[in-house]
């Protein structure tokens, strides 16, 4: 049986020009394990500069459905507002499930669980995406691709608004989200 192989390319920050990988898959390890530290610190004080500041000055964040940003200001700007809206405002941490670490190409691929707060009936909502970082060196990333269905993202905050709906605690940021963006996701349910 013949293959053709098709390799991913090497970024050039990833070797040191041998066949050597620039970073071992340990030091990758312990970069992302500092990565998540300061990812869970975040996700409590919300301090979004913070997350900017660990990607190199050109870093690429390729971000599928929202675009991709060029450059830690734009990652910066991006995420302050992502964050800083529903339903990103509503989520309470951004852990890995899983993680695996490729030295040759320097990037960590991992599974990260977006949960949102409790809706007000003790409802554990969720989505995952698949992330894909490339690690610079110094504690910086020069490249972060998030990979999901949107789909499924927007399905799951519609459920947390209209559990939050049901039990009262739904507040005018993710109101007005359910009544515009929303509604593309709400439940179709078939008529009686």
């Amino acid at each position: 049986m013949e293959t053709t192989e098709n390799p991913t390319p090497i970024p050039d920050s990833a070797t040191t020009g041998t066949d050597t990988p620039r970073f071992t898959a340990a030091e990758l390890d312990e970069a992302f394990g500092r990565f998540q530290r300061t990812v869970a610190e975040i996700a409590v004080s919300r301090d979004w500069d913070r997350f900017a500041e660990m990607f190199t000055p050109d870093a690429e964040y390729i971000e599928h459905a929202l675009g991709t940003m060029h450059g830690r200001e734009e990652i910066r700007a991006w995420i302050w507002r992502t964050m800083s809206s529903f339903p990103g405002s509503h989520m309470t941490g951004f852990p890995s499930l899983w993680h695996v670490v490729d030295a040759p190409t320097a990037r960590v691929i991992c599974e990260v669980d977006n949960p949102m707060r409790d809706p007000g009936d003790q409802s554990h909502i969720t989505a995952t995406n698949i992330t894909i970082l490339t690690y610079a060196g110094d504690g910086l990333w020069s490249r972060e691709e998030d990979v999901y269905n949107p789909m499924e993202f927007g399905r799951a905050a519609m459920r947390w608004c209209e559990k939050a709906r049901e039990s009262g605690s739904i507040d005018e940021p993710a109101t007005a989200w359910m009544e515009t963006t929303g509604a593309m996701f709400a439940s179709r349910r078939p008529a009686r």
